[in-house]
């Protein structure tokens, strides 16, 4: 399993331990990614996402999932995340 966020493409960032005598060695920065269950409103399911703490904070501010997903563009989101926004743009187009 890739170490990359599924909402806001978040991954593994490259950078040096230094020591107090500033040795530099080559380090990975990975992000804090959490299994979570979101709840889609429109849909009435819950999906399960490999999301970054970051990117769940972000998901709670704009107002759940659905106006996350509406608002992301698709570079961003993995292919599990885009399957369920071209399900709300097809239940938005039928309920209108």
């Amino acid at each position: 399993m890739s170490r990359i966020c599924e909402l806001s493409g978040k991954g593994r960032q490259v950078g040096h331990n230094v020591s107090h005598a500033n040795n530099k060695t080559k380090r990975v920065f990975l992000p804090n990614l959490q299994n979570v269950t979101l709840l889609s409103e429109k849909l009435g399911r819950s999906f399960k996402f490999r999301v970054s703490a970051h990117a769940l904070r972000s998901v709670e501010h704009n107002g759940g999932l659905d106006n996350w997903l509406l608002k992301t563009s698709d570079e961003q989101l993995s292919a599990n995340a885009l399957k369920v926004k071209r399900e709300l743009k097809k239940a938005a187009t039928v309920a209108a």
